[in-house]
């Protein structure tokens, strides 16, 4: 996946077929990259929460491994349930927008359009809030700009409906992370939530 994404930047024409024509069952899409890609902002997020800890003004805080560990269990299902949700949605839309690809294409797409947020996620790890802030704007706007020049080519489809098939995606992305926002303080209000160490 690392490959399509520095090739996006080159050549993003060519490496968008080869997405598209990729053989692979929806199975592999999950333990070749989502189970993978998913455990870099967990693992980071985790070292930075319980090990490192975070600064913020003059002060640092640094939670208990015993209360981080669930939350970045939680924190990991979710960001695999997330890009299911998205790549799922990708196939059930796509007959409005007058293409029909297979589950597994569409979870690829999912996959690559979120892979920069992924991949920004080791840096979580930071004690620096406003690193972790401006690296994951970075990445969202790269994911993005690799879902409205990616989906048309991906999906078979002109530009204009594309726009409106990648705002839609967009859309759906937006509303599953404030499902993922409203479960977390559900669950913090549960007794979940993280103690300082």
């Amino acid at each position: 996946m690392l490959e399509h994404l520095t090739g996006n930047f080159i050549r993003s024409d060519k490496e968008w077929i080869q997405i598209r024509d990729k053989k692979i069952s929806v199975a592999e899409c999950f333990y070749k990259y989502i189970l993978t890609l998913a455990a870099i902002p967990a693992i980071s997020a985790f070292i930075g929460a319980a090990v490192i800890g975070w600064d913020i003004g003059d002060r640092s805080f640094k939670f208990t491994i015993e209360s981080t560990i669930p939350l970045v269990i939680g924190f990991y299902l979710a960001c695999i349930i997330g890009v299911a949700i998205i790549g799922k949605a990708i196939h059930w839309m796509a007959a409005t927008y007058g293409t029909n690809k297979d589950l597994s294409t569409c979870m690829l797409l999912a996959i690559t359009t979120l892979s920069p947020l992924f991949i920004s996620g080791i840096f979580a790890s930071t004690p620096i809030p406003w690193v972790i802030f401006l690296t994951g704007l970075i990445a969202l706007a790269y994911g993005v700009y690799l879902l409205y020049t990616g989906l048309p080519i991906v999906m078979g489809i002109n530009q204009e409906k594309g726009f409106l098939f990648a705002s839609a995606v967009l859309t759906i992305g937006l509303v599953t992370i404030v499902g993922v926002l409203v479960s977390t303080v559900i669950f913090w209000a549960m007794g979940l939530a993280p103690i300082h160490a």
